[in-house]
């Protein structure tokens, strides 16, 4: 035999005559399938698998892989006296049809791990423990567009060194248009200028990477911009970084209204605006927002909200335990209890839930996953019915956390007396069992009717950093109209905060002050960047979450209600209420409310972790529009406008008036003398009529429906 020959025998020779190696299914084999998609949910992953192979999602239940790769249908997936003929093999590799397609070639990486793990006798090996998982860079900036920036994914085992899972590890990114990762060499492209996402995937562990370029080439020198506190410094180091131009502070008047809204959840009255105005102190901000913090319709509003965080509602032929819940929790508000000790009270409280308002929150939904979601979204700010059937797909939630956290409330009778009782179990679907006790994402706990006290004082303990981190972005949310994470309630990894250090900045220093509500509310009142004026200047028109500008965001039903109500003098009047009822203080979003439901209140089935529509539908359009709800009340002969004419005031006090009281600052001397001239008529009705039709106009302006 020639030299050549012997070579290419010694070359081609099959690689049984290697020395096989072992290796782990769940940690080595497994992440192949994940990277060529097998078990993702287009695929075997589905809910009922595909072309008779059921995978769980994204490798998430590794012995039941093993199950139905190596011993399902007799074993035939796996050939292990022909490795590279099994049919593990033989389809992605393209020499069976495989819908699929081509996953793999014969001299892949994939393709030769995997043979030799059959080779070695397709074991399921010995487990190994993932304690840590990292991509890097964790964060950079870029310095031009279409610069190549490498991914790299390191994965640490127990008892063993760092270890380069880059090729094993799926990237992906939240806008593929603005960020392309090339799939095999894990190099991420920036197409657009902003802040974007790549999302790193490796066994049960999803992490998040974010990837900047400036939107601008221009340089912007902030170092000099007007800071009160640690969330201007975050601020506007992400502004200088991104290389956007914050703009100017906003008018008193626009800040008046903006705030007095955001706290309160009504309008300034003409005499506040002037009285604001006036003040030349300067401290006079501190004080407005003090003495916001400190009202009633503070109490009224912060109630509402948090009511419909918590979903409560009236229980059929039972308004008792909401009455009873609603002015507990208004009690807590007004007392300004730390929002931890009231919280731990929901999950713990027990008793006659006509007399005890806490004992209620079980009773908000129909069964203990009910609770088990409602108290991930309020607790956690997170998303747990997301691993009802299957492992959360980008979080680490499980289908034990999901099942566990609801076996933990399975012994809770739900009737008027709220107690825990001996027995109560619930099925964790992924085993067909009933699911052990557990705290999600901790630890397993022991059968008792204790647990809900251990979950509750882990829930508000510092253990648990999404306790005050959801609190917290829904505070900012309900100041700015957007979350530093939305939606507020899918905190997690793959979703990562606009402004993270900040996130954290906020959730410590909110514990650090006790849980307490109007500190943290305070801080962001009283910050520049909440005092921002909303003029787009050529550097930041398009920014919808830096905060280089304030942005416009629709009123929520209850408030717009209310601001009509108090725009025209005419109450709006709820069945089965006070004729005084503000919608704010309708804590009850089952209470007969047609106008309110039209506006677009929050209800059952709904999220109202967002504090107002994105956009009014067409009934409520319409509604404001041609409907009574405006119409009537400015023909109102008790109401404000009506009055104002009997009185015989002049149209330029009218138009004065109700931009006071709608507007909170008074007309342009473009705007008076152009609505003076409109309303100008010698014939009384003519001149009514116009007025009407004024007032109805500055009621259906954006800049009255919006807070800005």
């Amino acid at each position: 035999m020639s030299l050549v020959s012997l070579l290419f025998v010694l070359i081609s020779a099959d690689p049984v005559a290697q020395p096989p190696t072992t290796s782990d299914f769940a940690t080595e084999i497994v992440p192949i399938l994940t990277k060529a998609g097998c078990n993702a949910g287009a695929c075997h992953g589905a809910a009922a698998g595909r072309g008779g192979l059921h995978l769980s999602l994204f490798g998430s239940d590794a012995a039941a892989d093993y199950e139905a790769i190596v011993h399902a249908y007799e074993g035939r997936r796996i050939n292990m006296q022909q490795p590279a003929r099994s049919l593990l093999l033989r389809k992605p590799t393209g020499y069976l049809d495989h819908e699929g397609g081509l996953l793999w070639d014969e001299e892949s990486a994939a393709t030769n791990k995997i043979t030799n793990w059959i080779k070695a006798g397709a074991a399921f090996g010995t487990p190994r423990t993932l304690i840590d998982f990292q991509v890097s860079p964790q964060q950079q900036l870029a310095k031009s567009l279409n610069e190549k920036i490498p991914l790299r994914a390191t994965a640490t085992f127990a008892n063993e060194q760092p270890l380069d899972v880059t090729k094993w590890t799926v990237f992906s990114s939240a806008d593929p248009t603005a960020l392309e990762i090339h799939p095999q060499t894990a190099v991420a492209t920036i197409h657009r200028r902003g802040q974007h996402t790549v999302i790193a995937r490796y066994l049960d562990r999803v992490v998040s990477v974010q990837l900047s370029l400036s939107l601008s080439d221009d340089a912007v020198d902030l170092a000099h911009s007007p800071r009160v506190n640690f969330i201007d410094d975050e601020v506007l180091l992400t502004l200088s970084r991104l290389r956007i131009p914050p703009s100017p502070p906003a008018e008193d008047a626009t800040y008046l209204r903006r705030v007095t809204l955001d706290l309160t959840g009504r309008l300034p009255t003409p005499d506040e605006v002037s009285e604001y105005q006036a003040d030349q102190a300067p401290d006079k901000r501190t004080r407005l927002v003090d003495r916001l913090l400190a009202s009633e319709a503070f109490n009224d509003y912060w109630t509402l909200r948090f009511a419909r965080l918590l979903n409560i509602h009236s229980l059929p032929n039972e308004r008792e335990g909401l009455m009873a819940y609603s002015a507990w929790l208004r009690t807590q508000i007004a007392s300004n209890a730390p929002i931890n000790v009231w919280a731990e009270q929901l999950l713990v409280a027990t008793g006659d839930s006509h007399a005890v308002g806490p004992a209620n929150f079980g009773r908000m939904v129909p069964d203990a996953r009910g609770q088990a979601e409602l108290v991930g979204r309020f607790f956690l700010g997170a998303r747990l019915g997301c691993a009802n059937c299957h492992d959360h797909p980008l979080d680490r939630w499980t289908q034990n956390d999901y099942h566990g956290l609801a076996a933990v409330f399975a012994r809770l009778e739900r009737g008027r007396h709220v107690q825990f009782v001996a027995r109560g179990s619930v099925t964790n679907l992924r085993t067909g069992q009933p699911a052990t006790p557990r705290i999600p994402g901790h630890r397993d706990l022991l059968p008792t009717n204790e647990n809900h006290q251990t979950v509750a004082r882990w829930l508000i303990s510092r253990e648990n950093p999404l306790f005050a981190q959801a609190l917290v972005n829904r505070l900012w949310q309900g100041m700015f109209g957007r979350g530093l994470v939305e939606p507020t309630d899918d905190l997690r990894a793959t979703n990562p905060a606009t402004h993270p250090q900040l996130l954290q900045q906020l959730a410590d220093d909110f514990a650090a002050h006790g849980y307490d509500l109007r500190h943290t509310l305070r801080q962001i009142a009283l910050s520049q960047t909440y005092a921002r004026g909303g003029q787009h200047l050529p550097g930041n028109a398009t920014d919808d979450r830096f905060y280089a500008r304030s942005y416009h965001r629709p009123l929520s039903a209850e408030v717009l209600a209310d601001a009509i109500a108090d725009v025209t003098g005419v109450s709006n009047g709820y069945a089965h209420l006070a004729a005084q009822t503000r919608a704010v203080q309708i804590v009850d979003f089952l209470s007969p409310a047609p106008v309110l439901e039209i506006l677009g209140r929050c209800g059952r089935g709904s999220n109202c972790d967002e504090a107002a529509p994105s956009a009014r539908g067409l009934p409520a359009q319409l509604h404001l529009l041609n409907g009574d709800f405006i119409n009537a009340k400015l023909i109102d002969k008790q109401g404000r406008l009506q009055q104002l004419l009997a009185a015989g005031a002049a149209d330029r006090e009218i138009v004065k008036e109700f931009y006071l009281r709608a507007l909170a600052r008074e007309p342009t001397v473009a705007e008076l003398t152009r609505w003076t001239r409109q309303l100008n008529s010698t014939n009384q009705q003519e001149r009514t009529e116009r007025c009407e039709d004024f007032v109805w106009s500055l009621l259906s302006s954006r800049e009255f429906s919006e807070n800005h």
